[in-house]
C-alpha cells in the first residue's frame, strides 16, 4: 500500500510542478505531499488514500479528487495556492 500511495503522490507532484508549484514529500515514509505556491507562500498537505475500489487525493477544507484524474487535482491545487 505504501508503494501505491507514493506512486500516486509522485504523479501529483509532477503535475503541480508543471503548473509552477513547489512540493516535497513529508511525513513518515514520505506518506504526504507538501505543496506550496512559491509566490504566495500558501501551502497545504495532500494525502493519497484508498477509497472504495480506487484511490483519492485529500487535502484540508474538504478537498478531494480521484487519483485517476491527477490533472484535475493539480488544477484545483493550483487554483488554491496561487
Amino acid at each position: 500500500m505504501a508503494e501505491t500511495r507514493r506512486r500516486h503522490l509522485a504523479a501529483l507532484a509532477r503535475e503541480v510542478e508543471a503548473r509552477g508549484l513547489a512540493w516535497r514529500f513529508a511525513g513518515p515514509g514520505e506518506s504526504l505531499l507538501a505543496v506550496y505556491g512559491p509566490r504566495t507562500g500558501r501551502r497545504l498537505m495532500v494525502v493519497a488514500t484508498p477509497a472504495g475500489e480506487g484511490w483519492s487525493y485529500l487535502w484540508p477544507d474538504g478537498g478531494i479528487a480521484d487519483v485517476a484524474d491527477v490533472a484535475a487535482a493539480a488544477d484545483e491545487l493550483t487554483r488554491l495556492l496561487t
